[in-house]
């Protein structure tokens, strides 16, 4: 069953959208019949995202806004809800998937992990606290989308930046999603995005990747059966590998292990 927030006519609104699963989404979302605000820091590139997702919407130029966005700043993210609502004059979709790494990801340096933090959590924060009150305002079904990563969930070793970042946004997505549904005649609704491994960017394609577009179908389908957790396999981990990992990280904590053992050296051979 079709979700009303994904209905023609509609609006998203997505942030990180000049290239990857943002612009992805966008084409999806257009092709679909919703009208698109696409957000991003890079003005080029989100120039030719535009262009692009303007071919494929039902309204042509006329259903879709472009807007330069530093996530991490909290007045350009208010000035894309403005921007959005005086063109459409509502929400449907928000989804909140811009996102940085540090190169290395153990870097000491503070500027980088208040930079990463800004960007990975800080802006969905200050998203929700722009759209949401409009959004419920609405009195109409909405989504908000937050894109996580496995690496909030399982905690790798090898960028501990990002990995904190994601993992912070996994529990603001959780607490926002019980806000929401114990809030009296909302209908809005969270949900967390957590991609496997994915092409993105200017990276080349590697076979054990998913492209942009399969990561978007999967999420689509979960938002149609009202999935809040949308985590996505590859080519090389399946669903099931996905959830043996999962319970291996949670069962550090029940029996004692150290943290991480998968990657310990006196508890990687049971793992495996």
């Amino acid at each position: 069953m079709k979700q009303p927030f994904l209905e023609p006519g509609g609006v998203a609104v997505v942030t990180g959208a000049a290239s990857g699963i943002g612009l992805a989404a966008c084409k999806r979302l257009a092709e679909m019949g919703l009208r698109i605000a696409l957000a991003d820091i890079e003005a080029d590139a989100l120039e030719s995202a535009a262009a692009a997702v303007s071919a494929l919407a039902q309204d042509g130029e006329a259903g879709v806004l472009s807007v330069v966005t530093d996530v991490s700043r909290q007045a350009d993210i208010e000035a894309l809800c403005e921007s959005a609502y005086g063109r459409f004059g509502q929400v449907n979709i928000l989804m909140n998937n811009a996102a940085v790494r540090v190169s290395g990801g153990d870097s000491e340096q503070v500027d980088d992990w208040r930079r990463t933090m800004d960007a990975n959590f800080w802006a969905a924060v200050y998203a929700e606290r722009a759209f949401l009150p409009r959004m419920v305002g609405q009195g109409s079904a909405a989504a908000i989308v937050n894109t996580g990563s496995k690496q909030g969930i399982t905690n790798p070793p090898g960028n501990l930046i990002y990995n904190v970042t994601k993992s912070a946004l996994k529990t603001y997505t959780e607490g926002l999603q019980h806000q929401l549904r114990n809030t009296e005649g909302c209908q809005v609704s969270a949900h967390l995005l957590v991609p496997g491994w994915t092409t993105t960017g200017k990276r080349e394609h590697q076979p054990g990747a998913w492209l942009p577009e399969q990561v978007v179908d999967t999420m689509i389908e979960a938002l149609e059966r009202g999935d809040f957790y949308i985590i996505c396999p590859d080519n090389e981990v399946t669903s099931e590998m996905d959830h043996r990992r999962m319970l291996w990280g949670v069962g550090d904590i029940i029996e004692n292990r150290p943290p991480l053992s998968r990657w310990h050296k006196d508890w990687a051979e049971k793992f495996q």
